[in-house]
This record gives structure tokens, sequence and C-alpha cells, in this order.
């Protein structure tokens, strides 16, 4: 499998959004379900415990990842079935995300947006923002698991050479 990426950078006053999405055939509901109740999680992402809901922190396994850690993560914003804004802290960094769905003549539009505060390290993480939604695609769909080593280091030139294509925002190609 050679997946394509599909990341792009836009500017921003703060910083630099990073913007990948998916479309699926479904309602805006259905993929919410995807993206919030724990049993669905955890076919793509990894499962997740406590009680969510907006400032509250619930904890989430990286069921994908080497070793499978949890991590805490910080339910910002929840607007069902549209905005979901999270924010994470590890020994990468602080990682600020917002899920994003449009649904439209029977389809629904998944943007995440990861708000950069540095451009360091795009390489490896638009590759696994790719990766986990691919996996997200293939648990809906019922389809093979990706394999990340078709992710990276193959996508890695292409969103190293983002911030020289970036975008700023209502600038469509």
């Amino acid at each position: 499998m050679s997946p394509i990426p599909t990341g792009r950078l836009f500017r921003t006053g703060t910083g630099s959004d990073l913007v990948l999405s998916r479309t699926f055939r479904a309602s805006a509901e259905d993929v919410w379900a995807s993206l919030t109740e724990p049993e669905r999680t955890a076919r793509w992402f990894g499962p997740w415990e406590g009680d969510a809901a907006p400032g509250r922190t619930v904890r989430v396994q990286m069921a994908f990842e080497e070793g499978t850690p949890w991590c805490d993560l910080r339910i910002e914003a929840c607007d069902p079935p549209r905005r979901l804004a999270l924010s994470m802290i590890d020994e990468s960094g602080a990682w600020h995300l917002e899920l994003l769905l449009a649904e439209a003549d029977g389809s629904t539009e998944l943007r995440l947006v990861q708000h950069l505060t540095t451009e360091d390290g795009l390489g490896e993480t638009g590759s696994g923002w790719e990766y986990y939604l691919d996996l997200l695609v293939a648990s809906r769909e019922g389809g093979p698991r990706p394999d990340f080593d078709d992710y990276h280091p193959a996508m890695k030139a292409y969103f190293e050479e983002l911030p020289a294509r970036a975008e700023t925002p209502g600038h469509v190609r």
C-alpha cells in the first residue's frame, strides 16, 4: 500500500495549523460515535476511561504505539456532533487538537486540526496523523489495518516541506 499524504498547513496569528481530512458516507452522529465512544475509539486509536466532559481529563491508551502507553487527555470543548477540542502534554510536547465534523448530502467530512506552536517534527507528526485517520477509515469500513511502515518514513519529506507551501486561512487551492 502506498498512501498519499493529504495534510495541509495554514498560517495563523499564533502559529500554524496542520489540517488533515477524511470523508465518510455516514451521518455526523455516526462519525462522532467513532470519535467519542470508547469501544469504537479502541478500534482505531485506543480505549479511554473517565468522566468525559468539557474541562475534564480522561485517560486514553495509545493502542497502536509502541508499549501501548496511557496518557491524560483534557477535553477543552465538546459540541456534539460537530466539534471536539482536546489537549495533551507528553514527552513530545503539547498537543492542541480539534476534530471538526461537517455533514452534507449524506456524507460527513472530518477535519483533524492540530494547532502547532512549532513546526519541528512535522515529518513525524503528519505521517502519524495520516496513519491514524486511515486506521479510522479501516475500522469503519471493516478493511485491513494499514501498516505504519507505509507512512513513515515515506511521508516524512512531504510534511517537512509543508512550511514552504503553507497557506493562509481562507485560501483554497
